[in-house]
Order: C-alpha cells, then sequence, then structure tokens
C-alpha cells in the first residue's frame, strides 16, 4: 500500500484507516482535510499516540500542567503525545490534503 494513494477528492470526514495492529500496538494513516475537533471536545487516550506528519499542515492544542499550548505541524515533523495528555486538533490544511501517520501504543508495548 502506498500512503498517497487511494485517497477520495472529498472527504466530508477524515479518513482513518488501519494499517497494522497487534495487541496494545495500532498504525493508523489519517488523511485530514480542513477537519479539526469538535468545538470543546478534547482527546484523552488511554495509549500514548506518536504522529508523524507526511503531508499538509496542523494546528495542534496540548494541555499541559493545566496551561495550553499550541503546536504547529508541516510535513516531517513529528510529536510524542503521553497517555491521558489532553490534546485537540485546531485545523488542518484546506489547501491539500493533511496526512497523517498514527502509532498507538501502551508502555510495555514497544
Amino acid at each position: 500500500m502506498n500512503l498517497f494513494k487511494e485517497i477520495p477528492d472529498e472527504l466530508p470526514e477524515e479518513l482513518v484507516t488501519v494499517l497494522a495492529e497487534s495487541e496494545g500496538v495500532r498504525i493508523e494513516r489519517i488523511v485530514s482535510d480542513g477537519h479539526a475537533s469538535p468545538e470543546g471536545f478534547w482527546y484523552d487516550q488511554e495509549q500514548h499516540e506518536w504522529v508523524l506528519l507526511l503531508a499538509g499542515a496542523a494546528v495542534l492544542s496540548i494541555e499541559i500542567n493545566d496551561e495550553v499550548e499550541t503546536v504547529e505541524l508541516s510535513a516531517g515533523d513529528h510529536l510524542l503525545i503521553p497517555a491521558h495528555q489532553r490534546h485537540r486538533v485546531e485545523s488542518t490544511s484546506s489547501t491539500e490534503k493533511t496526512i497523517w501517520l498514527a502509532v498507538y501504543y501502551e508502555n510495555d508495548s514497544i
């Protein structure tokens, strides 16, 4: 599979494709097209998330010690989000597809 192929021209919702999965680890390709987290919604995940931005751009908000930090990502940038670190996607590029490679894992999985 090629991570840049089989992407529909129009995406009413983010496209999430599970590429590999085993006990405690999941690897996904996520394609965004101007998408963002719903207003007021924050992710608070059980697993750690390592994300690599392959194409496009994104702005994330991450809650660190009761403060909210903004992180801007462009192609090639990667980020580790520990389990239960609240975060949200503020925006993704509306002029090109934003393609993410996300790895979700538990402490003892990697």
